[in-house]
């Protein structure tokens, strides 16, 4: 993990240990359909997100609830699965929940992501390897998303 001059967040994903680490940083962020693409003849799926960011609340760096445009990047990916999507609509936002991940019977991977109302997209990757990188600047927002136990 790093951060570079204007203190946004970096990481690299090279294992299950580390794709844990995405999804804690990824948990609650929002994409819009329009944001998110599979560049097959490249094997590379992209993600831009408003992420939410935990890290300052927990920190008690900042008590305003900010967001940040966040860039999750995935390489080796070999295809692309969705479950309760409508890529149509390419304004509907999705709530990320968590990423998960299974190791299949061909030695490959899938990466899960769950969405809030049932929505799932499923990478299939020849290995984990991975980036999220934060872009610009953050902004305030009014809600702190809460969770029920």
């Amino acid at each position: 993990m790093s951060e570079d001059e204007e203190g946004n967040l970096k990481l690299i994903v090279r294992n299950w240990e580390d794709l844990k680490v995405i999804s804690a940083y990824s948990q609650d962020s929002i994409v819009t359909v329009k944001d998110i693409t599979f560049l097959k003849k490249n094997r590379i799926f992209i993600m831009i997100i408003n992420r939410f960011m935990w890290e300052d609340i927990e920190r008690g760096i900042n008590r305003q609830s900010k967001r940040i445009r966040c860039a999750l990047k995935f390489e080796g990916i070999l295809k692309v699965k969705s479950k309760k999507i409508n890529q149509k609509n390419k304004n509907k936002r999705l709530e990320c929940l968590a990423i998960e991940y299974n190791e299949i019977l061909s030695k490959n991977n899938e990466i899960i992501f769950f969405f809030a109302g049932g929505g799932v997209i499923t990478l299939i990757s020849e290995f984990i390897e991975a980036v999220m990188y934060d872009l610009g600047k953050p902004w305030n927002v009014r809600h702190t998303p809460k969770h029920k136990i």
